[in-house]
């Protein structure tokens, strides 16, 4: 955590801000809702993606945010909120970041209402400021987040895809929102401007990494020496699998196929496939990969005049594939 206080030092202040705003965004008539509200805020993570919005718009504006540039944060905040409260229904999982998730304490039916009552506070958010603009970046970002699930979904049944298909499932899932964050700062301070596509394609870019990194925690170590398998066990198909699919012979190929549609939650095999997979050098591939999405994100930056912020937006790229969990 000592890297992400030091990011958000130029930012400290609006980010303190932004928490009390935020909380106020959440707030209900409704006294179950506001104890379930404050539950989820107590329990908040790095709050990577604020971050990104405050940064990037202290970046283009000379150090100043606005009010759009709060609201805009708070929209993204309250849309990955709802998103991840309905993503542990979907997937029936009890646990987040360490503790209960929502429907684990306060079951299906109200989990998803409530991740339904911040999807449309998040939207009522921009429409009663008029902030349409902001509002069509975190639309779009909704509808690609969907389809991406949704395409992974359709592929995984078969082990069918190609790098091609993965790095837009990726995209979509995962880097649509960080691109909507910088998308939204951008947006905040200067409407209209190519800065705004600039800082769009940068999150995308930083999301890619941040994506592929994470697939590479099912392959190597983790807090206690031993890598997790989780990926294998649930049958997703990553790049360091997709490397080793398509650079093996037949045989394996089927050997490996087998072990991920049929016997991923044999331990044993599961400890196989990620030999196997380390093996025939699918985690270098991905790591290498990872890099270039780095670097691709880092020549946008380059591209713009010094500043703590632009140094903060540094640091966090290269905590994404540098980090450790």
């Amino acid at each position: 955590m000592k890297v992400v206080s030091k990011i958000r030092e130029p930012i400290e202040q609006e980010m303190e801000l932004f928490e009390k705003k935020f909380y106020e965004a959440m707030t209900s008539k409704v006294a179950l809702f506001n104890r379930i509200t404050h539950y989820i805020v107590n329990r908040k993570g790095k709050q990577m993606r604020p971050m990104f919005v405050f940064l990037t718009a202290k970046l283009l504006n000379n150090g100043e945010v606005n009010e759009r540039t709060y609201r805009g944060a708070s929209v993204i905040e309250l849309i990955h909120t709802a998103t991840l409260v309905h993503d542990d229904v979907v997937d029936d999982s009890h646990k987040r970041r360490g503790f209960f998730s929502i429907n684990a304490l306060w079951k299906n039916k109200i989990a998803v209402l409530v991740g339904d009552y911040l999807l449309s506070k998040g939207m009522l958010l921009s429409i009663d400021h008029g902030d349409f603009d902001l509002l069509k970046i975190i639309s779009a970002a909704v509808r690609e987040m969907s389809e991406g699930e949704l395409l992974q979904l359709e592929k995984a049944r078969n082990l069918d895809v190609s790098e091609e298909v993965y790095y837009e499932i990726i995209r979509q899932k995962t880097a649509t929102l960080i691109a909507a964050c910088c998308g939204l700062g951008a947006c905040s301070v200067k409407p209209g401007s190519d800065d705004v596509e600039a800082f769009k394609k940068f999150g995308e870019y930083c999301g890619m990494a941040f994506q592929i990194k994470d697939d590479l925690f099912d392959y190597t170590d983790d807090k206690i020496g031993k890598p997790t398998g989780i990926d294998i066990r649930e049958q997703k198909l990553t790049l360091p699998l997709i490397y080793a699919l398509n650079h093996c012979s037949e045989k394996e190929k089927k050997w490996l196929i087998r072990s991920v549609k049929v016997h991923h939650r044999d331990k044993a095999r599961v400890k196989e496939v990620i030999q196997f997979v380390q093996e025939k050098g699918g985690l270098a591939y991905a790591q290498t990969k990872m890099h270039q999405f780095k670097e691709k994100a880092l020549q946008v930056l380059d591209q713009y005049p010094d500043s703590p912020y632009k140094a903060s937006l540094r640091e966090m790229v290269i905590y994404v594939v540098e980090r450790k969990k």
